[in-house]
């Protein structure tokens, strides 16, 4: 609509001020020491909410981070839109490789993002996909185009598997009814190349402690006579794996839903250019499961992955020592029908078996999620389709994602309703590493996409 872009035109500076704003305050939701920060910004979160047009503003308590909830009510007889976004975000560790400092936020062109991309820990992921939705309310509500009701659920606990959220959507169940759940913390096939998500793969982080001799030891005293848990460990690892990377846990492929060759060669019409992803990463070539391609590894696949690994002297010079212990955090990504706690149970089972005589070996789950499929034949899936064939001039691919949001399924458990996952971002943009940005293309065009999904929604819901 005219006077949406012309709002928006209008106002673009502001809105990338107050998002600038909102990636000042470091909300790491992993470590306790910014527990400060953190709350200030649900605090801030809802104020924006509040002067954007929200009539009815919450900070909810939780047992761990508040959730800030929002509403609009324009017609109780008018369907209801549920916004769902986060305001924690990942640490910004290795800070060494940032270019700029991650909560500093700072505009600059790159070849991807040629009219400016803003870098920051979370300007993407998701405080600037998050607040594309503010915004659009405020677009919506200042030229008087609203079609629906609209309600917003924004956690501070995602980058750390959602702990407290299943306990509030249990208690709010009344106070969320809704009839879609529109969610933008994923990502697109390209700016030139819209798409929509319509999957999502589930999650097992499990964390793991191998222990040897009950101290450190002299390399040349005990070296050769004793279990040096690093080396035990990189072994245990590496037996996780064939030489096909096909993973090796007894079990753990039962339950994946295997694509059928119709379906395997609908997806391949994505456009995809893999010489282009491989220099995009600096990579000789790329490195997966036997039988599949790169596009299938990251969507449709189950992987196992180690996150970090540790153990002994890592500091300057040297130190012959053979460490008591080692450490490490794997994930597994999970596939439609696989279940998290099973594949957790299968993953300790196995790795305790593998483990010799000569060490110990404790396993530690961590957060998990369920995979999810989200149809396109439903009317939330159609209104996103519409709206961003409207705001981009052409109709968006369904893809699925190699990605986790663990509590989609929850949504679904807890309040029967389907989650459309319209997001703005690029693969490009660096979630979750050094030097993240979002796009100021991407993070307009969704201000101005997401009025156009509510205009379909309530005209087709």
């Amino acid at each position: 609509m005219k006077e949406q872009k012309a709002y928006i035109e209008t106002h673009k500076e502001r809105f990338l001020e107050e998002l600038k704003e909102l990636l000042r305050l470091p909300s790491i939701s992993a470590d306790s020491q910014y527990k400060a920060q953190t709350m200030e910004t649900a605090q801030l979160v809802s104020k924006l909410l509040k002067e954007a047009g929200a009539n009815k503003v919450e900070i909810c308590p939780t047992p761990g981070n508040p959730i800030v909830y929002g509403e609009r009510m324009v017609d109780p007889a008018l369907p209801t839109v549920l916004v769902y976004g986060h305001y924690d975000v990942q640490p910004p560790d290795p800070l060494d490789l940032w270019t700029t400092e991650p909560f500093d936020p700072v505009v600059r062109n790159t070849d991807i993002h040629p009219e400016g991309a803003l870098f920051a820990r979370g300007a993407c992921d998701d405080k600037g996909q998050m607040y594309m939705h503010v915004k659009a309310l405020e677009v919506m509500v200042q030229t008087n185009t609203l079609a629906c009701n609209v309600k917003f659920m924004i956690e501070g606990e995602e980058e750390v598997g959602s702990e407290n959220l299943g306990w509030f959507v249990s208690r709010n169940q009344e106070k969320l009814a809704c009839d879609v759940i529109l969610i933008s913390d994923t990502g697109m096939l390209g700016n030139d190349t819209p798409s929509i998500t319509t999957g999502l793969r589930g999650l097992s982080y499990v964390e793991v402690k191998v222990t040897g001799p009950n101290r450190d030891l002299h390399s040349g005293l005990y070296g050769g006579a004793v279990a040096n848990p690093i080396n035990i460990l990189a072994e245990m690892i590496a037996s996780l794996m064939d030489n096909k990377n096909h993973i090796t846990i007894p079990g753990f492929y039962d339950d994946v839903v295997e694509l059928s060759a119709e379906e395997r060669a609908e997806m391949a019409k994505a456009p995809f250019d893999l010489e282009k992803y491989k220099a995009a990463l600096d990579l000789g070539d790329v490195h997966g499961e036997e039988g599949y391609s790169t596009m299938e590894r990251n969507s449709i696949r189950p992987t196992l992955d180690v996150n970090g690994i540790w153990g002994g002297y890592t500091g300057e010079g040297a130190k012959t020592v053979i460490a008591s212990e080692a450490h490490a955090k794997i994930s597994m990504r999970l596939v439609p029908n696989q279940d998290p706690e099973k594949i957790t149970r299968l993953f300790t089972d196995h790795f305790k078996h593998i483990a010799p005589d000569s060490v110990k070996v404790d396993v530690t789950p961590h957060h998990g999620g369920d995979p999810y499929v989200s149809p396109t034949d439903h009317p939330g899936y159609r209104a996103a389709s519409k709206a961003m064939e409207e705001s981009f001039g052409k109709k968006p691919v369904p893809v699925r994602s190699g990605g986790s949001i663990p509590i989609v399924a929850l949504f679904e458990r807890e309040l029967g309703v389907k989650s459309i996952l319209m997001g703005f971002g690029l693969d490009s943009d660096a979630i979750h590493s050094p030097n993240e940005h979002f796009g100021l293309f991407n993070y307009y065009k969704g201000i101005e996409t997401i009025p156009h999904f509510y205009k379909h929604f309530a005209a087709n819901a």
